[in-house]
C-alpha cells in the first residue's frame, strides 16, 4: 500500500508517518506538505531509520507524484486554539481543505483510492469530501472519534488501576464537543464497567468531562496532539491494508444508523479494505442514542452554515 500524508511535515502527519514506519506493514510513504523544507525534513529523518525500522519506500514529493496513492491521509489545517472548540475551526479551515481536494482530483485521484481525513472539525470536512471527489462513500472516511475513544478507554484504565489494553470503551458522534460516551458497552476483558462497584454515576461523569477537556489540555501543554493520534491513524489504515473487518468508531456517512441521515460522524463501523463496510447498529441505552442523535444535529447545523 502507497500512503501519501498531505500535511506531512507538521505534528500529527509525521507522528503519523512514524507510527506506520515502526509498524512495518505499508509499503510507501510519501510525504507532501505546502512546507516543502518541512516535508523533505520529514522524509529525510524518517529515511534515516529505514535501515533498522523496515524497508518502506519513504520521501517528500507532490500531488501528481502522489497520483497513484492506495490511501491518502489528510491531516493539514490550522491548529485549534487553547479553549476553541473543534466547530470553531470551520471557518479557517474549509477554504484551506478544498484546495487539498481540488489538487488531488487535478492531479488525478484512483477510483481505487481511498481519502482518510484527521484535520478538523474532522465530521464536516469528512462530509465536504464526500461531496466533491465523487468516490464511493465508503472510500471517504475520517479519524472520528478514535482518538477520543483512546483517551476515555486509557482514562478508565488509568483511575481503576486496570491494563489499558483491556479496556473497552467507546465515543460516538462528533469529535468534538457534541461527542457521546456508550458506557452501555464499556469493558474490561469482556466484562461490564458499570458492574464495578467504582464505576458510579460520579466516576462516570468526571471520565467523560475529562476525556472532553483532554485535546485543549495537550494544546495547552505541548502546543498540540500528535503521538496518540499518530497510533489512532495507525490502526484505522492497518484495518484497511490487513482487511480485518473491525469494528471502529470512524467518521463516514451514515444513511439510517440510529435513525440518523445525510451527515458524517462516527457510529459502530466495520472497516476492511473496502474501506467503511457497512455501520452495525447495536443496541444502546436510550440515553446514548439521544445523544448520538443530538451529535448529529449539531453537526447538520454547521454544515448548513459552509455550504455553498
Amino acid at each position: 500500500m502507497k500512503v501519501t500524508i498531505i500535511g506531512g511535515g507538521g505534528r500529527v502527519g509525521s507522528c503519523a508517518a512514524f507510527a506506520l514506519q515502526c509498524a512495518g506493514l505499508v509499503a510507501e510513504i510519501q510525504i507532501l506538505d505546502a512546507n516543502k523544507d518541512m516535508a523533505e525534513g520529514e522524509a529525510l529523518d524518517l529515511l534515516h531509520s529505514t535501515a533498522f525500522a523496515g524497508d518502506q519506500k519513504i520521501y517528500a514529493g507532490d500531488y501528481t507524484r502522489a497520483s497513484n496513492s492506495d490511501l491518502f491521509l489528510i491531516t493539514a489545517g490550522l491548529r485549534r486554539k487553547p479553549d476553541e472548540s473543534r466547530l470553531d475551526l470551520i471557518n479557517r479551515n474549509v477554504t484551506l481543505f478544498v484546495q487539498i481536494l481540488d489538487s488531488i482530483k487535478s492531479a488525478g485521484l484512483p477510483k481505487e483510492a481511498h481519502v482518510f481525513v484527521v484535520s478538523n472539525p474532522v465530521d464536516i470536512l469528512t462530509q465536504l469530501a464526500v461531496q466533491r471527489l465523487g468516490l464511493p462513500w465508503q472510500q471517504v472516511y475520517g479519524l472520528g472519534t478514535m482518538l477520543d475513544s483512546s483517551r476515555f478507554s486509557s482514562f478508565i484504565a488509568e483511575e481503576l488501576r486496570l491494563a489499558p489494553t483491556q479496556v473497552k470503551a467507546l465515543i460516538l458522534g462528533e469529535h468534538g464537543d457534541s461527542m457521546a460516551p456508550i458506557w452501555s458497552s464499556a469493558s474490561v476483558n469482556g466484562l461490564p464497567l458499570t458492574g464495578l462497584p467504582e464505576c458510579t454515576a460520579g466516576f462516570q461523569n468526571a471520565v467523560f468531562e475529562r476525556t472532553k477537556g483532554s485535546g485543549a489540555e495537550v494544546i495547552k501543554k505541548k502546543g498540540g496532539a500528535g503521538w496518540a493520534v499518530g497510533i489512532a491513524i495507525r490502526d484505522v489504515i492497518h484495518s484497511v491494508l490487513l482487511n480485518k473487518k473491525a469494528l471502529l468508531p470512524v467518521s463516514s456517512l451514515v444513511q439510517g444508523a440510529y435513525e440518523i441521515r445525510d451527515i458524517c460522524l462516527s457510529v459502530p463501523s466495520v472497516v476492511s479494505r473496502k474501506g467503511v463496510e457497512r455501520h452495525v447498529e447495536i443496541k444502546l441505552w436510550p440515553k446514548e442514542q439521544m445523544a448520538l442523535q443530538q451529535s448529529a444535529r449539531a453537526l447538520k447545523e454547521t454544515l448548513a452554515k459552509v455550504k455553498t
